[in-house]
Order: C-alpha cells, then sequence, then structure tokens
C-alpha cells in the first residue's frame, strides 16, 4: 500500500496531485509498481529518486498538492536542508477493481431479475451506458460521453453507479464491462429479459397428436 491523507485524494485521482516525498531509510515502492491506497484504489509509480532537501522546488510542492515549498516542508516536519529523502513520480492507476462484486459472474435467475429491476428504475441510461461500453472498451470517458451526447462529469458519476452494482469495471484510461455485466448482459440477451409467466405464454404450443 501506498498511503496518503484524504486531502489528497481528489488531487491523485484528477491527476493534479503526481508527486510525493518521502523521509524513509529505505524506498518502500519502485518504479514500474502499482500500489493500493484506499478508497481511491491504486496508484502507479512511474518513479523513484534520492534527491536533497534544498533540492525541492516549489513546483514540485504544487505537484505534492501544496502551495509551495514551505508548505510542503512544514508538512514533512522541516527536515534539514541536506538531509535525504525520496522523491516519487507517480499517477492515479485506476480503482483496482475494488469492487469485489465486478467479479461474481455466476447470476441465478433472482440475481438477474434484481439488476433488472434497479437497472429499469434507474433510467434508459443504464442500458444505453453499458452499451457504448461494451462497445468500446478502455476508451476515455470524454469520447464515449461525446458519443452518446453527453457531458463528461455526469456520465462519469453514472458509471460510478453502474460500477457500484458491479457491472463496469474502472481503468487508468476508460471502462469495461465486468464479468459480472457480462453475465448480466448474456442473461438478458442485451438488457431485456422476461417473467418466467411471459416466457411461458410466448412458448410455441405444442402441436395436437394426429392420433385419436
Amino acid at each position: 500500500m501506498l498511503l496518503f491523507r484524504k486531502p489528497f485524494h481528489a488531487g491523485l485521482v484528477d491527476g493534479s496531485v503526481r508527486l510525493t516525498f518521502r523521509r524513509w531509510d529505505k524506498p518502500h515502492v519502485k518504479a514500474g509498481g502499482r500500489y493500493r491506497c484506499h478508497p481511491i484504489g491504486v496508484l502507479a509509480v512511474d518513479r523513484v529518486a534520492r534527491v536533497l532537501v534544498r533540492e525541492i522546488t516549489d513546483d514540485d510542492a504544487r505537484l505534492c498538492g501544496f502551495a509551495d515549498r514551505v508548505a510542503l516542508l512544514a508538512f514533512m516536519d522541516h527536515p534539514a536542508p541536506e538531509a535525504e529523502v525520496f522523491r516519487v513520480d507517480l499517477h492515479h492507476g485506476g480503482d483496482g477493481d475494488r469492487v469485489a462484486l465486478a467479479l461474481e459472474d455466476q447470476l441465478t435467475a433472482d440475481d438477474v431479475a434484481a439488476l433488472r429491476a434497479k437497472l429499469e428504475k434507474m433510467g434508459s441510461w443504464t442500458r444505453e451506458t453499458l452499451a457504448i461500453i461494451a462497445k468500446h472498451p478502455r476508451v476515455a470517458a470524454s469520447q464515449l460521453a461525446h458519443k452518446l451526447g453527453r457531458e463528461t462529469a455526469p456520465f462519469k458519476v453514472d458509471v460510478r453507479k453502474l460500477k457500484k452494482l458491479g457491472l463496469t469495471q474502472s481503468f487508468e484510461v476508460g471502462y469495461e464491462i465486468s464479468p459480472r455485466g457480462r453475465a448480466f448482459l448474456a442473461a438478458t440477451r442485451g438488457g431485456r429479459t422476461r417473467s418466467p409467466a411471459r416466457a411461458r405464454a410466448s412458448a410455441p404450443r405444442a402441436k395436437p397428436s394426429s392420433r385419436r
């Protein structure tokens, strides 16, 4: 894990925070590694280097989520200028599929019916959103929203609602239909299910026997 306090979470997710300095005795992360950061998902480390405190700039501090170097050093409890710290360049690497429900793809008839009822209650946008993600996996949210004639921010909010149901998964760029979502779509043949009574009513009737 790579821990950050709550005030930094929004910046880590939107990309405005992509640097941190740590007073470690030895590196706790490595370049190319992916580390959980509860509750925002995964942080991907791009570079790790030892630097002197006196080398830290105001620009560095702003990338850490601080107004300036003075505020950053105060947060670090005023290390000596010649002290060595670890500089960690990183970026948000997605939610890490932290919703375990997304991996549960063995759906019962009751599971399918319950999901269908929830989606119908949420509105027709659910079918449109699942369809666009299924057709264009790992495509930027802004592009998907544009294809649907929607604004990006509310589109992302709606995708998060589907993720809470375990139907989608988020990645560094874009989304995918989760294993649970694929099972649901398969069971509903593109988003429509029939009640047992309706299924019986539409089932072909057996031809009368010619025997008397």
